[in-house]
């Protein structure tokens, strides 16, 4: 059983970040309907990035997987990932999420969904990314302070 110094402490889980403003989206739209019409260019773009979602977020589970380190809340995290996606992002899941996010919104479609993406991006800054941060730093130190350093936050 893994330690508390060996988990991150969430204060929100990203799911949950990323879903309640968009359900918000779609419950405004089901009630007050959307003031702007979004038109049929949404579909090819939300389709690219729900399928963006599926392959960039499968290759960094993968990379979870390869190196043997936890993933879920409670399951130790014992090695930083600095390939792959995790060269260009230092959080591509969440990047990843949030492709998932923009793509239902424009598939649904929903205009609310749209507009609450920056609430979606701020919980997810304040629940998931900086309690993450501050547990890399204190679990690697150094390493991790080079990569941050190297790799933004986003993209």
């Amino acid at each position: 059983m893994p330690s508390a110094d060996d988990t991150v402490a969430f204060r929100l889980w990203p799911p949950l970040a990323i879903g309640a403003p968009l359900l918000l989206g779609w419950l405004l739209t089901a009630r007050f309907g959307d003031p702007v019409d979004l038109g049929q260019w949404r579909l090819p773009l939300g389709w690219a990035l729900v399928l963006l979602f599926v392959g960039w977020n499968s290759w960094a589970l993968w990379l979870f997987h390869r190196h043997e380190t936890g993933l879920l809340p409670g399951q130790a995290t014992t090695t930083m990932i600095e390939e792959g996606p995790y060269r260009l992002s230092r959080n591509p899941l969440y990047v990843g999420l949030l492709a998932l996010y923009l793509g239902l919104a424009l598939l649904a479609p929903t205009w609310w969904g749209l507009v609450l993406v920056p609430v979606a991006v701020l919980l997810l800054l304040w629940g998931a990314i900086r309690p993450e941060e501050r547990f890399l730093r204190e679990r690697f130190g150094a390493p991790y302070d080079d990569y941050a350093r190297r790799v933004r936050r986003w993209l």
